[in-house]
């Protein structure tokens, strides 16, 4: 067990040392809080529109870190030779595999609540054709960014540390904090009451996004057993893509008795049980996080044949 959690944290605290973790962690929470800033002049549906927009950033942003930390955390040990060194030791492929796993888990995990942060203000934020632009969130919520680098560089230059892992766990904290700040105040700088238009039911349609970033994680790290990074980033592009599809290309078959159908239809992860986009202006938060269980077992069920899938490919790769 303490070989597990050891590579289990290496890889995490590897993941969140890539510059492109930082970078897409920032792009994808300002242009999440940019979102919620221009005049779109939906006919009152403008709320909605950004609501769906952040969340939509948000899964890309997943997709991307999923593909590109399953690469970095095995594909590239493997072709360096860390593997090997690892696994000369009492460590099992199968113990290997799943830890890298769980750091995987644990960084993608992280990345989901920074972009929760501005996904939550950026519900608070949006406005129709009569409103205007939450200038104050905005300011603060790009200063609090600018004070996460800088306390990463303060780090570096004084305390030696690696910046840009410091500067991600300060975004995860400032950012918390900006959060809790902002929401004591409403666009003209008056004290309210805290979070007053925040949509808390954003927070189950993340937490269904994550589940679905986690089944792209053990995809992607199954194929990272036997591929690089272009391979599997084309790879998990394609099953994504045929899984948004997979209701109208493989369901409506299956429902007409199709067996090719059934059997494409279980094996293709569907993605829209886990965009909860459109129930959001339900008001059935209870209704949600019922949903919100349920999908955790097909969650469990879904990585657990992938995991299967990726150590037995594991298993029969040469390292040396």
């Amino acid at each position: 067990m303490r070989q597990f959690l050891t590579i289990a944290l290496n890889a995490f605290m590897e993941l969140v040392r890539q510059p492109v973790f930082l970078l897409l962690m920032t792009s994808s929470a300002l242009f999440e809080v940019f979102l919620a800033t221009p005049f779109y002049f939906a006919f009152g549906d403008e709320p909605k529109l950004v609501k769906n927009s952040v969340l939509g950033v948000m899964l890309l942003a997943g997709l991307l870190g999923a593909v590109l930390s399953a690469s970095a955390s095995l594909a590239r040990e493997l072709r360096s030779g860390t593997a090997l060194a690892v696994l000369s030791k009492p460590v099992g492929r199968a113990q290997f595999l799943l830890a890298k796993y769980s750091g995987l888990v644990l960084a993608l995990t992280l990345l989901t609540y920074v972009n929760l942060i501005p996904a939550l203000l950026a519900s608070r934020m949006a406005f129709d054709a009569y409103g205007d632009t939450d200038k104050l969130a905005l300011g603060f919520f790009a200063l609090a960014v600018v004070v996460a680098y800088l306390l990463g560089g303060f780090s570096n230059f004084f305390l030696r540390r690696p910046f840009v892992a410091d500067a991600v766990f300060s975004m995860a904290l400032v950012l918390s904090l900006a959060f809790i700040v902002i929401s004591f105040f409403d666009k003209e700088g008056k004290a309210q009451d805290f979070a007053r238009g925040v949509d808390w039911q954003m927070i189950p349609a993340a937490v269904l996004i994550l589940f679905a970033l986690w089944i792209l994680a053990a995809l992607a790290l199954a194929c990272s057993t036997r591929l690089d990074m272009m391979p599997t980033l084309a790879i998990c592009t394609a099953l994504f893509l045929l899984g948004i599809m997979s209701d109208y290309l493989f369901g409506r078959p299956a429902e007409r008795g199709e067996w090719w159908a059934s059997v494409l239809y279980t094996l293709t992860p569907n993605w829209q049980l886990f965009w909860l986009a459109d129930a959001l202006e339900t008001g059935k938060n209870l209704y949600h996080w019922n949903y919100v269980g349920k999908a955790l077992a097909y969650v469990a069920g879904y990585v657990g044949v992938a995991l299967s899938l990726a150590v037995a490919l594991f298993e029969e790769r040469e390292l040396s």
